[in-house]
């Protein structure tokens, strides 16, 4: 799990809701930034993204809760890719949550595809992506698909 982990840190105020825990945006909220995270790591900076005009988009995000998270606590994101099409660029990403305890607090997982931005159209990525791609830290239910 250690190299799967992309984001960790506190859970703050402002992200707390009226039942004294993690609104459900919040858990949204740290996996994208965990994505970022990740993308940047492998390569794809967000100047890259920003240069070549193209950017990610989700088509579905779902999200199971197991345990509460409160304020002040500490979690990690692990996020890793479960689905690739090589041909039209779609994917998949399986993001678990969990508490400084080690517990698993979440499970979300988002669907999507990469998106040029001027053209406002889905988009392969760039053949020079494909290697940092390869990079992204895969599922044990990974499934590649060329079609």
């Amino acid at each position: 799990m250690e190299n799967t982990i992309f984001y960790e840190g506190q859970v703050l105020w402002s992200q707390i809701d009226a039942n004294v825990h993690l609104r459900h945006s919040a858990y949204a909220d740290f996996c994208a930034q965990a994505r970022s995270n990740m993308l940047n790591k492998m390569g794809l900076s967000l100047e890259e993204f920003n240069r070549r005009k193209i950017g990610p988009i989700l088509f579905r995000e779902e999200l199971s809760y197991f345990r509460e998270i409160g304020l002040d606590e500490r979690i990690t994101v692990t996020v890793q890719i479960t689905k690739f099409n090589t041909v039209n660029s779609r994917f998949s990403f399986r993001h678990e949550i969990f508490k400084e305890n080690g517990v698993r607090a979440a499970l979300v997982t988002v669907d999507g595809a990469w998106m040029n931005i001027v053209e406002r159209k889905l988009t392969p990525i760039p053949e020079e992506w494909k290697d940092y791609v390869a990079k992204i830290p895969k599922a044990e239910d990974y499934i590649e698909v060329s079609e």
